[in-house]
């Protein structure tokens, strides 16, 4: 998943840094590899792991990174690798919200881009169902490598030496509150949408009310105009109403995961639609943000008094549906993986603990608020191969992985065109 949004990341800066003119370095099968496309990778991979980007051997390495990944994906097109528009759409809604987190904000990406998110993700589209098949054909060949008992053992008596601390780690669960659940919260969005959509009806100015009130940064400037799109890039419920209106047709209040719409189709031309919209996003209020605070609350309260277990309530009330599944288990993890914020209050926790309510940002404009359980707490320690056999077999298997990695990538150069032109 990193892979996919750091590829992502160089495409974007490669894509508005790119010179008219460029030299290839390099030709893979079809694809081929732009001198400033691999100066940006080992920049910014300089950057990441702390090496020398004038040193030609460094830069080598980078680049034969970079056509092992296109001999991947001419790999995926000879197996006919096949990727949905659901996956991209995923991939590419996954990957905008990790710039929005990087950046700050979903303004701040767009300013620095030059466009709007939708039209990033159109931009980005076929680059990105490249990567997706790449990873799948690497998953294919990869995904299923396991580790025998006695390999691991090996592994850990010829690395012992050499394999540094066990960081500290912290086993969670948690039960996670959305304000925007909140029944008024969602009515007083939907309201204001139908409000907006009988001012259109009554003659309105369409441009006029998304600039005014939608609150979808990317299109809102532009009077809610999305460009032209094909199918496959918005929200189903979204497209599934753009596609059944006529032209200059307005639709009626569609609801999809990010909030309230009003559409209107401009133009079709086959499967392909020019629209725009004023998108009203649910936004919690005071009243809500209590309700959500006094609810948890109530349950830390229910579990002190033993009227049911932590896992219960997290499996029967939670809104983090995914976690709700395992009764909230968020699994163990490193100090460097947990919010800042929450680290702290764990810090102060004992085994067993449940924190009270604190808020936490799901993203850059999103949050809720939950309560803790710390299950167990283990400090660091020198890697042992009785309580961290878990750890150093991963270990193991990832040395493994690259390994065969390494012996497939020859394998692919020997019958898939490649050529270094530098």
């Amino acid at each position: 998943m990193k892979k996919i949004i750091m590829l992502l990341f160089v495409m974007l800066n490669f894509s508005f840094a790119q010179e008219v003119l460029d030299e290839i370095v390099a030709v893979v099968d079809n694809e081929i590899i732009l001198k400033s496309e691999l100066d940006l990778r080992v920049s910014i991979e300089a950057s990441q792991k702390k090496f020398d980007p004038a040193n030609p051997a460094s830069k080598r390495k980078v680049l034969d990174g970079m056509i092992a990944e296109k001999l991947l994906y001419a790999q995926a097109e000879l197996d006919t690798i096949e990727v949905s528009d659901e996956e991209i759409s995923q991939q590419l809604d996954y990957q905008m919200n990790y710039f929005i987190q990087q950046y700050g904000s979903k303004e701040r990406v767009e300013e620095t881009y030059g466009m709007s998110i939708e039209k990033i993700k159109r931009e980005f589209r076929e680059e990105t169902k490249k990567n997706i098949m790449a990873q799948k054909v690497q998953q294919q060949k990869f995904g299923q490598i396991d580790v025998t008992r006695r390999e691991v053992i090996e592994f850990y008596n010829s690395y012992k030496d050499s394999l540094g601390l066990i960081p500290e780690k912290f086993t969670l669960g948690h039960i996670f509150a959305n304000p925007k659940k909140n029944s008024s919260v969602k009515k007083k969005a939907k309201l204001l949408a139908e409000s907006l959509l009988d001012s259109l009806r009554h003659g309105s100015d369409f441009a006029q009310l998304a600039t005014k009130y939608s609150d979808d940064p990317g299109s809102r400037a532009q009077g809610g105009d999305l460009g032209s799109v094909q199918r496959g890039v918005f929200y189903p419920e979204f497209e599934s109403a753009a596609f059944a209106l006529e032209d200059n047709e307005i639709s009626e209040v569609i609801e999809s995961p990010v909030g309230f719409h009003i559409i209107q189709l401009l133009e079709r031309k086959g499967n392909q639609i020019h629209s725009r919209h004023i998108l009203i996003m649910m936004k919690s209020d005071d009243q809500s943000d209590l309700k959500a605070l006094e609810f948890l609350t109530d349950i830390k309260d229910s579990i002190r008094k033993e009227f049911n277990t932590f896992e219960y309530y997290a499996k029967t009330y939670s809104d983090d549906k995914e976690t709700a599944k395992f009764s909230g288990k968020l699994g163990t993890m490193e100090a460097g993986q947990i919010e800042q914020q929450l680290l702290t209050t764990v810090y102060k926790m004992s085994d067993g603990d449940i924190s009270p309510p604190q808020k936490l940002k799901t993203d850059a404009k999103n949050y809720g608020y939950h309560i803790v359980k710390l299950y167990s707490r283990v400090p660091e320690h020198v890697a042992n191969i009785d309580e961290d056999f878990e750890d150093i077999k991963r270990l193991a298997q990832f040395r493994k992985r690259e390994k065969l990695y390494k012996e497939w990538v020859e394998e692919l150069k020997s019958h898939i065109y490649w050529e270094i032109k530098i």
